[in-house]
């Protein structure tokens, strides 16, 4: 059985591969749908987008210390989906990096950090802090892909079993 550093790093690539195919299915929407309304958490798919990127600037920060730190988790920081697109893969290359330099005994340690919406501090470890980035990142991709069906598009594929499969012959 894989070590929990193999387990995380096999996520860390999951997430670029599956942000990789969201981008490229947001990118055939036209610039009137991807900033609809569609009523997900965060609106739009201009909304969720920038959501996902928030958040892994702000748990990216609270593991490394390192990087923006956001306030505000409904933030726009990129106003076009290239511009969006190009701060999300620098992101993603960013987390594998990241996961890479982890060792088995950092995985057990622990981190401190304050919420974006409350002062109070937490201390929690890392691997269950690691298990929650990664499922909240899985979590708002399902929304995207909910506004993706909105307006018809049933062709992305985002399951986690896809990825390992191409992974597995060499196309991920």
């Amino acid at each position: 059985m894989a070590g929990m550093k193999e387990h995380y790093a096999a996520f860390a690539r999951y997430n670029t591969w599956a942000n990789r195919r969201l981008y490229d299915a947001a990118a055939q929407l036209s610039d009137a749908d991807y900033r609809a309304d569609r009523g997900a958490f965060f609106k739009s798919m201009h909304g969720t987008l920038n959501h996902l990127l928030t958040a892994d600037w702000v748990w990216m920060h609270r593991f490394t210390g390192e990087g923006p730190s956001p306030t505000r988790l409904d933030a726009i920081h990129h106003d076009t989906l290239p511009g969006l697109r190009a701060a999300r893969e620098a992101e993603d290359r960013r987390i594998i990096a990241y996961i890479d330099s982890l060792t088995e005994q950092k995985l057990a340690g622990t981190i401190s950090y304050r919420r974006v919406s409350t002062p109070e501090e937490f201390v929690q470890p890392l691997a269950p802090a690691l298990a929650h980035f990664f499922n909240h990142q899985a979590h708002h991709r399902g929304q995207a892909h909910t506004i993706l069906c909105s307006f018809g598009r049933r062709d992305l594929v985002l399951d986690l079993l896809f990825f390992q499969r191409e992974a597995e012959a060499g196309r991920a």
